[in-house]
């Protein structure tokens, strides 16, 4: 056999391939015969200022699924293409690591800064598992936050939550559980009428179906391009399925329903770290950014940073209301602190994670969510390491985190 028939023959052999290994996942076809969406007390009001006033406001707020656009520029495109005369504005809220936690605190500065949000996407549920996996009542405080806060400032905002796939989730629904963090997500949409998408469970029944595979085909929690096809696919239904109700009349405010639970982050805020007063051996550096060649994410490195690299350094904040936290670069020699509230009980937390190793996280240390409403003061210090497993010393404040 000649080499060039011989390259052709294997040319058509890996198509062939290539084609039987195909996914035959087909979008418009539920495995199990029901949408995976619940839209609840829907978009009406979105779908009014899209339709009448021809303008909109949407902001997508998420961790590094949505910072990587994906699911978010076909979700965009969608809605230029249903209504073509309609002049939108995006904002893209996305920060890789981010949960439902920090994105209580940044809603302000990230989305609410930027005007009346007609349409608020948010998805947290990845992050949530991987971050807290012990703490659902953060989960749930953090989840509530954001949309408490952002119906006081607007009662005409719409909130989409999406509940995007991992692995844990998907062991979860094939033991028929609900995973903890989409759980206490739901408890926010439930009490304040938005709608759900949960992705993670209609990826779960697909691949069971044998449509497609994790591996193959989605290849991971940061999706493939098939996988983020999939989600702006399974999001156009599901805005469809809103947009085919009657337009209403008149906008009409959503209902502020008691709180599902009165410590969430509804009044969540970023302090400046020049509120916090040094006590010693930090400093402020003006535009810190990694000396150990290790990664950092925008927004956490070339800015100020409120810095100590020692046992002992010291230092303490005043605030109002009835929580408080760190927002912190938690990187290779992050260290234990300790944190006292109003000269109470020292309490430890260690601020390496799982992902330390290789580059400085942005981390969003809760260190009291239960105090009385008033004035507190908290005092916080870097202490020794208590064994060799923990050689990090340093602690580097980008905000304080108010409730």
């Amino acid at each position: 056999m000649s080499c060039p028939l011989r390259r052709s023959l294997a040319i058509l052999l890996l198509a062939s391939a290539s084609v039987a290994a195909a996914p035959t996942y087909d979008p418009a076809v539920l495995p199990k015969g029901h949408e995976y969406f619940d839209l609840r007390d829907g978009i009406a009001n979105a779908h009014l200022k899209f339709a009448k006033a021809k303008v909109g406001r949407i902001a997508f707020l998420g961790g590094s699924i949505t910072a990587g656009g994906g699911w978010r520029d076909h979700t965009m495109k969608y809605f230029q293409t249903k209504f073509p005369d309609t002049k939108f504005e995006f904002i893209a809220a996305g920060i890789g690591s981010m949960g439902s936690v920090p994105h209580a605190f940044r809603l302000e500065r990230d989305v609410l800064s930027k005007g009346p949000v007609d349409l608020l996407f948010v998805e947290a549920a990845v992050n949530d598992t991987s971050n807290i996996p012990d703490h659902p009542d953060q989960m749930r405080r953090g989840m509530e936050g954001v949309v408490r806060h952002a119906r006081e400032v607007n009662p005409l905002t719409d909130i989409i939550h999406l509940h995007f796939v991992m692995p844990p989730h998907m062991a979860d629904y094939n033991k028929n559980k609900v995973p903890a963090s989409i759980a206490e997500h739901e408890k926010a949409a439930v009490a304040y009428g938005n709608p759900t998408l949960n992705l993670a469970l209609e990826v779960t029944d697909r691949i069971n179906a044998g449509e497609f595979t994790w591996d193959a085909d989605f290849k991971g929690l940061h999706p493939s391009p098939f996988g983020h096809q999939l989600y702006g696919h399974s999001i156009a239904r599901m805005l469809d399925a809103a947009f085919a109700k009657p337009l209403r009349a008149a906008a009409v405010p959503h209902p502020m329903p008691t709180a599902v639970d009165e410590k969430s982050y509804a009044r969540g805020r970023l302090g400046k770290i020049t509120e916090a007063r040094i006590i010693k051996g930090f400093v402020i550096d003006p535009a810190w950014k990694p000396s150990d060649k290790k990664g950092a994410r925008a927004g956490f490195v070339d800015v100020p940073a409120l810095v100590g690299t020692e046992p002992g350094a010291e230092f303490e904040f005043s605030f109002e209301g009835t929580g408080c936290g760190l927002f912190i670069a938690a990187g290779p020699d992050a260290g234990i602190i300790e944190c006292s509230i109003d000269g109470g009980e020292y309490r430890q937390f260690n601020t390496f994670t799982h992902w330390s190793t290789g580059l400085h996280l942005p981390w969003a240390l809760i260190l009291d969510d239960g105090l009385p409403p008033g004035n507190h003061t908290a005092k916080v210090r870097i202490i020794a390491p208590s064994d060799a497993r923990s050689r990090g010393r340093a602690l580097r404040v980008f905000h304080l985190l108010l409730n």
